[in-house]
């Protein structure tokens, strides 16, 4: 089943549709003509032509919603195709995926397909979609307008310390040693609806610009430096993509002079 063959289908009949229209707009300014201009025969024959027309959107609209409604919207989710031609739309336009199904990851989105309602989750919000290419323009288009937000490395690494710094004051521990990014989050956005707002993958992306622009920021304002580090388990890291599209796995972070 691929929906790019009912696509296919429906915008034959769309054009159809439309260009009846285009001629009952037209038809319909000749009939003020001919009633202000009293030329009833011409009227009587612009109103046979405009019955005609209706009649051929009537039937283009009866087979749009024949052709719509006989799609299985239901089986193209549980049978997988929808899954797997979203997967390779995303491949032809280089877009990273991490995960399994039901639950992908295309950084910094989170993806969750639903089958059973045909739904598409993008972080929390439900997307209307059932094109493949459709969902991976959308995800192409919402990465790259990510990617070019204005972004000040400095002023989250400065904000990044003051939480490591609470962080540390909390746990007890060394002011220069590592503490789990996961960590530092909690101390950065504390209130849960706050989390809301500003999620961990929001925050995994800020971590990525950070880390492919650290370059930029020799030190934050009391001098100190810091370096992130990996974890031997990657369920407590941040999967981040780095400026060449390649996964890394970041877990801690610590601040020293």
């Amino acid at each position: 089943m691929d929906y790019e063959e009912l696509y296919a289908s429906l915008i034959q009949t769309e054009k159809t549709l439309n260009d009846n229209i285009k001629l009952g707009v037209r038809l319909g300014k000749t009939i003020g003509k001919d009633t202000e201009s009293g030329d009833l025969k011409d009227l009587q024959k612009t109103l046979d032509q405009y019955a005609e027309v209706i009649e051929k959107q009537k039937a283009a609209l009866e087979e749009l919603r024949q052709k719509a409604g006989g799609f299985d919207a239901g089986a193209y989710f549980e049978s997988g195709d929808f899954t797997n031609q979203m997967l390779e739309c995303c491949r032809e336009r280089g877009i990273d995926v991490h995960g399994e199904y039901p639950v992908f990851e295309m950084f910094p989105y989170r993806i969750r397909i639903d089958a059973g309602n045909q739904d598409l989750y993008m972080d929390r919000k439900k997307v209307a979609c059932m094109r493949p290419s459709s969902f991976a323009d959308m995800i192409q288009t919402g990465q790259a307008k990510l990617n070019k937000a204005f972004f000040n490395p400095a002023s989250f690494a400065e904000e990044l310390a003051a939480a490591y710094d609470l962080a540390a004051l909390k746990f007890n521990r060394k002011k220069d040693g590592d503490i789990l990014l996961g960590t530092i989050y909690k101390m950065l956005v504390p209130m849960a609806r706050s989390r809301r707002e500003y999620d961990q993958q929001s925050y995994a992306f800020d971590i990525a610009r950070l880390y492919n622009r650290k370059n930029e920021v020799a030190a934050i304002k009391d001098g100190r430096h810091f370096q992130f580090g990996p974890s031997h388990n990657n369920g407590k890291a941040l999967r981040i993509l780095d400026a060449e599209g390649k996964e890394q796995y970041l877990a801690t972070v610590r601040f020293y002079q």
